[in-house]
């Protein structure tokens, strides 16, 4: 069974629309568990009536690790998805990740082909290069690149992407959960960090297709998202440059 947690914060018109788009997934058993993170009524507005998918409301605005953190306590599934709000799916993605976990048995984490909802034909992540030691920063693979097939090998690659990553239970189990010290941004590169220590390897997986729309809860090039991208690749830098 698979866990699909999303996190709501004031945005149920575009979660709703991720909501419509897992009612169409085939192939695989799992539950929806939506965390609604707004400390507002906007969950009123959900659309959650329908079979295997759940609610959990945070009063205060927890920062999107310890909003997914939250509902992974109420998790039962074997394979937890870690997904943005502001996504939509392909029918079979769901079965293509899971999928890939049976290529080697130290795969601990997979992220699938990312491309923006606007520009469906442009690619957003198809796996990540190696942080460099100094600055801490890595490159995306095909970043903005127009999506040609160019990109097909399911492969390992060095950080799972926190817009939609899948995780076996067992190895959250040995790492611990998401950092929540991040709040925002960094945490999935924290993250992926620690499983690797861990001895678990990281896939992408082309055939498993997330459209992304991008900040909608934060707004692109917001003061905010500056600010925590900023100060999470400081803290990243703090707590691994030496490790």
């Amino acid at each position: 069974m698979v866990s699909i947690i999303t996190v709501n914060y004031r945005q149920s018109a575009v979660t709703n629309a991720l909501l419509r788009s897992l009612k169409q997934v085939k192939g695989e058993n799992f539950e929806t568990i939506v965390v609604d993170n707004s400390g507002t009524d906007d969950y009123l507005n959900l659309d959650i009536d329908w079979v295997n998918t759940y609610l959990v409301i945070s009063p205060v605005n927890r920062g999107f690790a310890a909003a997914n953190n939250l509902g992974l306590k109420h998790a039962k599934g074997e394979y937890i998805l870690f997904l943005n709000n502001d996504t939509v799916v392909s029918f079979d993605f769901l079965r293509k990740l899971t999928d890939t976990f049976r290529i080697a048995p130290n795969i601990g984490a997979v992220s699938p082909k990312i491309l923006y909802f606007d520009q469906p034909t442009l690619l957003q992540y198809t796996g990540y290069g190696p942080m460099h030691p100094i600055t801490l920063r890595m490159k995306g693979r095909g970043f903005r690149v127009r999506d040609e097939g160019q990109f097909e090998t399911c492969e390992r690659t060095h950080f799972a992407h926190g817009c939609a990553m899948m995780v076996k239970r067992s190895v959250i189990d040995q790492v611990g959960m998401m950092p929540e010290e991040y709040f925002l941004y960094y945490e999935e590169h924290a993250w992926s960090l620690a499983i690797q220590r861990a001895g678990y390897a990281i896939y992408y997986q082309p055939k498993a297709l997330v459209y992304h729309r991008e900040s909608v809860s934060v707004q692109k090039d917001s003061p905010m998202k500056t600010y925590y991208l900023t100060r999470n690749r400081i803290l990243l830098m703090r707590n691994n440059l030496f490790r």
